[in-house]
């Protein structure tokens, strides 16, 4: 491994994503995995579903 790799992986170590990109690499890694499954599942299926759990976490919160 060179110097600048490991240079980088230490700084990606220390950066920490914001809410809205956790939330899009959840859907990400849902789409992915459901997809490798099952090719009639598509982002905006996983997108609509992901909108309805939030939706459902803020009324029983």
């Amino acid at each position: 491994m060179t110097e600048e790799l490991k240079e980088l992986i230490e700084v990606a170590k220390r950066v920490t994503p914001t809410p809205a990109q956790r939330e899009e690499q959840r859907r990400s890694f849902a789409y992915g995995n459901t997809a490798f499954e099952n090719s009639r599942i598509t982002r905006e299926m996983i997108d609509r579903q992901a909108e309805k759990l939030a939706a459902d976490d803020k009324r029983t919160a």
